[in-house]
């Protein structure tokens, strides 16, 4: 049952990527701002916390720290038999495991003073780019594992039903529900959802009658429009909030929609 502690260090943090995690991870930041997508719904860490993640599929952005520095966490990965170990050998502490669905991929902890300690010191011991012994990294693992039981008790009893598998509408319908208002792109639906592209398509066109790209556009325009309306916001204010990267492609897919711009739309109505 192998444990991997790992380093990762970069001045140049992906923008966002496509991961497949194989194991479990957790993830403790030093330096910057770790961003994680997941089919239903996202989380953010910043340096005073850290995150477990489920294995699975995911995109993940990273930004530097505003002073500079180098991005910089610690990552410990682990397969889910290890954590059944775990669990079994501490049936008095942690109780009897019940599997729950709907349970987040992903568990979002607060450092505290000992964790502090304890992410320096797995930092300290991979000075040198030296890899961690096996059985030492396991030992550690258990460690944190023991500590999270005893001061975050009923976070660690959800690890058990992390990964819960929903039916395939479902996993579809929470991920496009939930980025309605990113930038992602269907392409990345897809790897969320675990499916290829041209199956993704098909099974969208399915439920939804209509194909992923002229749901969201509909729907993102939807709000731009009430957003104008009702709110009377520039478009300059709000096609970052819609996923837009850019103001000019926000006007196009506005016009595309209504047939006016933005600014035509709000004198009209």
């Amino acid at each position: 049952m192998p444990v991997s502690i790992l380093r990762y260090r970069t001045s140049t943090p992906a923008p966002r990527a496509q991961i497949m995690l194989g194991q479990n991870m957790f993830t403790f930041l030093l330096d910057g701002e770790k961003t994680v997508h997941f089919a239903g719904t996202q989380v953010t860490v910043q340096p005073q916390q850290f995150v477990l993640l489920a294995a699975g599929n995911c995109l993940m952005s990273e930004k530097i720290a505003p002073a500079n520095a180098d991005y910089h966490s610690i990552l410990i990965l682990f397969g889910n038999e290890l954590l059944s170990d775990f669990f079994n050998r501490h049936l008095a502490l942690l109780g009897t495991p019940v599997k729950q669905p709907g349970t987040l991929p992903f568990l979002k902890f607060e450092k505290d003073a000992f964790l502090d300690s304890f992410v320096h010191s797995l930092d300290c011991m991979l000075t040198d780019d030296k890899s961690f012994h096996p059985a030492l990294a396991q030992v550690k693992l258990e460690e944190l594992f023991l500590y999270l039981a005893i001061h975050f008790p009923g976070q660690l009893s959800q690890i058990r039903s992390m990964g819960y598998e929903a039916n395939e509408e479902l996993v579809i319908r929470q991920a496009i529900t939930s980025h309605i208002d990113s930038n992602i792109t269907v392409e990345e639906l897809a790897f969320l959802c675990n499916m290829s592209l041209s199956s993704f398509k098909r099974k969208f066109a399915k439920m939804y009658e209509t194909s992923p790209n002229k749901w969201l556009l509909e729907k993102r325009m939807e709000r731009a429009a009430k957003m104008l309306r009702q709110e009377n916001r520039k478009a300059s204010e709000i096609y970052y909030e819609l996923g837009y990267e850019n103001l000019s492609s926000f006007i196009q897919s506005f016009k595309q929609m209504y047939g006016v711009t933005p600014r035509q739309y709000q004198l009209n109505v």
